[in-house]
């Protein structure tokens, strides 16, 4: 597969149009005008690969609990992971609206798919790019951009989610390293990770990030079982025994939880475009489904029940789609702020679980089937409308935001 300049795929292999029928009818606000050249061919080259090696496998590897790891190297051809990080360091060198349709169009797919990739970029390769030394980005970040090397990030914990400051992983000095004890918690990568970015408190009880490198001794990442959620991503823990990392593996400025929460709030930016990509999916099925599906003698789209849904999917759709765009002009200009993404995050997943929802009526009976994808976005997006962020918590930050007082003490 080639690679345009800055890590974009080409469509030479693929010949898929933006506007072959099966996507027909999402761009209602003519949100494509928008859009430079370059976005579009992003665009088009993801939807393709995922046409490609995503949905002829999803299904199966959904049933049966199977990441499809084989995909993670092709993630890294089609230029998928670190989009908006500088072609030196083994980004894609593009702006942050390219960026976020990748993350759309992966998760049109899967919300798993788009975790493999979300996670590799913002939560590993964005810290390492933004907090580390320039020996330390260089030794990780093109491994890492080309999928040769798998990463995962470490933050949440057993018994502090939504609270990261409570957190008990811990390093303590040991003359040319750090001895590392803790344990993270549904950490997506984890079991399938070279290395991981890693957060804990230092003998100050300041947050502290570091590169750990999983054949470390005292290193292991169990993998989580019995999901009913993101069943095609593999998750697990991760759990440090007196660890020794090496001081160069720490970055050497950043302190307290700005470090890890930056990189959340860019992670976030992608799941608030990655959920249009779900809604999308669920609307298209339903859309041709009832065309389709004729009881009483017509097409069930002919009903007003049926139109009702369609036009309120396709409504909440375009709403979030200017919703993102807007914001990616403002992560483009520096000027997005936690907040907005936060707004942002849980509008949008929410909105695409309630257009799941509406689309597995308008299947009946068939939409609980895998012969369709709605059950399985729907039960991907249960978890997405939690983790990074629960939907409550992002309500709180936009409280916080417009009346000043803080609902958190």
């Amino acid at each position: 597969m080639g690679k345009f300049e800055n890590g974009v795929s080409t469509l030479d292999d693929f010949k898929v149009s933006s506007k072959t029928d099966q996507f027909q009818g999402h761009d209602y606000y003519a949100v494509d005008d928008l859009l430079t050249d370059e976005h579009k061919i992003a665009r088009d080259a993801v939807r393709a690969w995922v046409k490609q090696s995503v949905s002829p496998i999803i299904e199966d590897c959904a049933n049966r609990s199977l990441c499809p790891t084989h995909l993670f190297k092709e993630l890294g051809e089609i230029g998928a992971y670190g989009p908006s990080i500088p072609a030196k360091y083994g980004g894609g060198g593009m702006d942050d609206i390219a960026y976020g349709i990748i993350m759309q169009e992966l998760e049109r797919g899967d919300s798993g798919i788009r975790s493999m990739a979300s996670v590799q970029g913002s939560l590993v390769m964005y810290p390492i790019y933004r907090f580390a030394s320039e020996e330390q980005k260089m030794k990780w970040l093109p491994k890492l951009g080309s999928g040769e090397l798998i990463g995962c990030f470490g933050l949440t914990e057993p018994d502090h989610g939504s609270n990261p400051a409570g957190m008990v992983t811990n390093i303590k000095d040991d003359g040319d390293c750090y001895i590392l004890n803790g344990a993270k918690m549904w950490i997506t990568n984890s079991p399938v990770a070279d290395i991981a970015v890693v957060w804990a408190k230092d003998e100050e009880g300041k947050i502290r990030g570091m590169v750990v490198e999983s054949d470390s001794k005292g290193f292991s990442a169990p993998e989580i079982h019995g999901k009913w959620s993101l069943r095609a991503s593999v998750t697990g823990e991760l759990v440090f025994e007196d660890v020794r990392v090496p001081k160069e593996n720490v970055f050497p400025e950043i302190k307290g939880l700005k470090g890890p929460l930056s990189c959340l709030t860019k992670a976030r930016y992608g799941i608030s475009w990655g959920a249009i990509g779900a809604a999308m999916d669920c609307y298209d099925s339903a859309l041709r489904y009832s065309q389709e599906r004729v009881q009483f003698g017509k097409p069930i789209g002919a009903f007003q029940l049926t139109q009702k849904k369609l036009a309120e999917m396709i409504t909440e759709i375009t709403k979030a789609q200017l919703l993102c765009w807007r914001l990616g002009s403002l992560m483009n200009n520096g000027k997005a702020t936690p907040a907005q993404v936060s707004m942002a995050k849980r509008n949008n997943v929410n909105m695409a679980l309630e257009i799941a929802r509406e689309a597995r009526q308008i299947h009946g009976g068939m939409g609980i089937t895998n012969e369709y994808p709605i059950m399985r976005h729907m039960m991907n997006l249960e978890t997405v409308l939690t983790y990074e962020g629960t939907h409550d918590i992002h309500l709180l930050i936009t409280g916080m935001d417009v009346t000043g007082f803080n609902a958190f003490k």
